[in-house]
């Protein structure tokens, strides 16, 4: 049971600490509980545990700096299975038996969109860590991986530019995810002036096995001498079978570059990489990234988890930036209650892991630096583009529908606000 603090008790414990902007602790519920919705079993466990023991790690020092508004951090953690129906029961559950004040979790889209109504209903917050394809923007969610315009575009502007690829095959997992992605990408290849019928786009289910037949079709995409590439929505353990099977069929990078959106360290980690060199990721981190803070999170990853082998990855420092901007902005509004978190969240600043500065916009989505790396023996990646950091673009300009749209919850109050009619509309349907 918490344990209720009331105002002026709280005052009193920071009688010495200022909060920022001059905000009067309001009354706290201690322990204050952190919900953690991950999967620890099924397909998507193979990315998603080493989240939960992410935050495991970063409650652990919070609660090392002396918790958070006279209070300990308590996380909670559930398995929700990569059974997207159960990430709904699971928030719930969190939200009204735990009784958390703040949820981090899901990885897939169609998790995250089986939370949302959840989280509308009930005004709960989640921070979502993973890069996702747009065509969203909700009060109660701060998205804090990459929307496509940091890592689906610019991947496609390397081989576009860089590799000289002409032709593209978009291989995806069947979810709203990669369908959403690859249209968005269609459209901006076609705007490119790549031809229809030089693009192919292919679906397969979570877990799928045999890519024989899949990856026979991207080789003969190349029959006419152009250079093809895959740009991979693939999700999960799906994932080692289809590069098992590119390494089956001689196909090298050199051959058949392969960019990838949700291969990383994680990933890679423990697998024989040898036939995977010279392939692509795009993210908004990678663990080669030289410099002191990444040096100083590492160092504490591995203390934490107590392996010197086990990698960081791209989710892990947006849940580092998602939960430290806020524990920055609930102690600005000296309570942890949704509304008022959500009024600090905007405007936030933290440092990132790669040398510069995240930034939460109005919109709820980071500005991130996009970065592309090439896999090394080792499983590592090689950083052979960086930019600066770039706002997320919660509605993409290379959809007609969404070019239009924009999204603006401090302001307008609305996550999508149609610039022509001026209008505020609440519902899309994406999928």
């Amino acid at each position: 049971m918490k344990i209720k603090l009331k105002a002026t008790l709280v005052s009193a414990l920071f009688a010495t600490t200022a909060l920022a902007g001059g905000a009067m602790a309001q009354d706290v519920s201690c322990p204050i509980k952190i919900g953690v919705l991950h999967s620890l079993s099924g397909t998507m466990a193979i990315s998603e545990t080493t989240l939960k023991d992410t935050m495991l790690m970063l409650v652990e020092q919070q609660n090392e700096k002396g918790g958070l508004l006279g209070c300990d951090l308590e996380a909670v953690v559930v398995d929700p299975a990569s059974d997207w129906p159960l990430f709904a029961e699971k928030a719930r559950e969190l939200l009204t038996v735990q009784d958390v004040d703040v949820l981090f979790g899901a990885w897939t889209s169609v998790s995250r969109k089986s939370v949302l109504p959840v989280l509308e209903e009930l005004n709960g917050l989640m921070f979502y860590p993973v890069q996702y394809e747009g065509e969203e923007s909700s009060k109660n969610v701060f998205y804090t991986g990459a929307a496509p315009n940091q890592q689906a575009i610019p991947a496609t502007d390397y081989f576009l530019d860089e590799l000289g690829v002409e032709k593209f095959a978009l291989l995806g997992t069947d979810y709203v995810y990669p369908r959403t992605t690859n249209n968005i990408l269609e459209s901006y290849l076609k705007d490119k002036g790549i031809a229809p019928e030089d693009i192919f786009v292919n679906y397969t289910p979570f877990g799928h096995s045999d890519w024989s037949k899949i990856v026979s079709d991207v080789v003969a995409l190349g029959a006419d001498g152009k250079k093809v590439g895959v740009i991979s929505t693939i999700n999960g353990d799906a994932n080692i079978g289809f590069y098992k099977e590119l390494a089956a069929q001689g196909i090298s990078a050199d051959d058949i570059p392969v960019v990838a959106f949700s291969v990383g360290e994680e990933e890679l980690s423990g697998l024989d990489t040898s036939n995977l060199v010279g392939h692509l990721a795009a993210w908004n981190y990678f663990m080669s990234a030289d410099t002191p803070e990444n040096e100083e999170f590492i160092a504490a990853w591995h203390e934490f988890i107590g392996d010197d082998s086990r990698v960081t990855n791209d989710p892990m420092e947006a849940h580092y930036i998602g939960f430290n901007m806020w524990v920055n902005a609930v102690t600005e509004a000296g309570t942890t209650d949704v509304d008022a978190v959500r009024e600090h969240m905007w405007g936030q600043e933290f440092p990132n892991l790669t040398g510069g500065t995240a930034v939460m916009g109005v919109n709820h989505h980071l500005s991130k630096p996009v970065l592309i790396g090439e896999i090394l023996e080792d499983g590592q990646f090689d950083i052979v583009s960086e930019t600066d950091p770039v706002p997320g673009d919660a509605w993409t300009d290379y959809l007609p529908e969404s070019a239009v749209l924009d999204s603006d919850w401090k302001d307008l109050g609305c996550g999508m606000y149609n610039t022509q009619t001026e209008t505020c509309v609440q519902i899309k349907s994406n999928y």
